[in-house]
């Protein structure tokens, strides 16, 4: 299963129909096309587009793109809290484009400490891919992939926002600041990402 955020409206991309707002058999290209314009251009919030071979119609779906790779961290201290950085009024977890060369992990590690001054973070395990597509000024359309991994901190706090990247605020959030504070004014695949690392935990 595949979630993808149009405009922060989710597309999921299923084997079987999951039941949401609107639903759409995988019959050809076409059915991708479609389910984009219905995201783009309608009130409708949420769409399903189901079918048996998942990774060709994912295959499909990628060719309307020109991919980009990301990679980022979700960083815990020693009391539990993540960190978090502000851009534009929005908060958001530090993380952005993988470099030539450079691995997943390498290019996550290179990320947190350039946006958020951290040194000496410990890489603890990958947790999931999140993907949103956004329009470039061009008309090109682009689909981000953004690799996310859990992170550990338990240096010296040296945190500070990379001005230069738009960044105006670097905060340690505990799980109560983070529903009250972060997911109110948050982009949808960052929520994801940390419910997902939420429910990693718990196991």
């Amino acid at each position: 299963m595949y979630k993808v955020f149009v405009n922060e409206k989710k597309l999921l991309v299923s084997k079987h129909p999951e039941h949401l707002e609107k639903e759409l058999r995988y019959e050809s290209f076409t059915t991708l096309e479609i389910a984009l314009d219905i995201l783009e251009n309608t009130s409708v919030k949420e769409l399903n587009v189901f079918g048996e071979n998942i990774e060709e119609i994912w295959k499909e779906f990628e060719n309307l793109f020109r991919i980009i790779e990301a990679a980022g961290g979700l960083v815990s201290n020693p009391k539990g809290e993540l960190l978090f950085i502000k851009r534009l009024g929005k908060w958001d977890l530090p993380k952005g484009k993988m470099e030539k060369g450079e691995s997943r992990e390498e290019s996550a590690v290179r990320e947190i400490e350039e946006e958020t001054g951290l040194k000496d973070v410990e890489l603890v395990q990958f947790i999931n891919t999140t993907y949103h597509i956004y329009i470039e000024r061009n008309g090109e359309k682009i689909l981000k992939c953004t690799h996310w991994f859990e992170m550990n901190f338990d240096g010296e706090d040296t945190s500070k926002p990379q001005i230069e990247e738009g960044i105006t605020e670097v905060a340690w959030k505990n799980t109560a600041q983070i529903e009250d504070e972060v997911f109110p004014s948050t982009f949808q695949n960052i929520k994801l990402i940390v419910k997902d690392f939420w429910n990693l935990k718990l196991k």
